[in-house]
């Protein structure tokens, strides 16, 4: 399965990237990406099905595969949450 990138973040715009700022933003992607896992799994996503599902196992390692996707989403350009929290932890305002 292939995400396509829905939203471009830019963070460029007006402002030279520094190394800082590129930490930052991870940890922002990293707060994204907890924020959709948590939503993947409100939703069942992950879930072991009712019928022909793999047991224990696949009950132990779907919180994994919620994980992996929503770092793939975040990673794709997510909703959008990751900018607005860097822009808030940083204190960067693109007026």
């Amino acid at each position: 399965m292939e995400i396509q990138r829905a939203y471009q973040p830019q963070l460029e715009v007006g402002r030279p990237t520094t190394r800082e700022d590129s930490q930052l933003m991870a940890v922002a992607k990293n707060l994204e990406a907890a924020f959709l896992a948590e939503m993947l799994k409100s939703v069942g996503f992950g879930d072991t099905p009712e019928s022909f599902g793999g047991g224990a196992g696949e009950d132990q390692f779907g919180s994994f595969l919620r994980e992996e996707q929503a770092k793939r989403m975040a990673d794709a350009g997510g909703i959008g949450l990751a900018e607005s929290l860097f822009e808030a932890m940083s204190g960067y305002r693109n007026e």
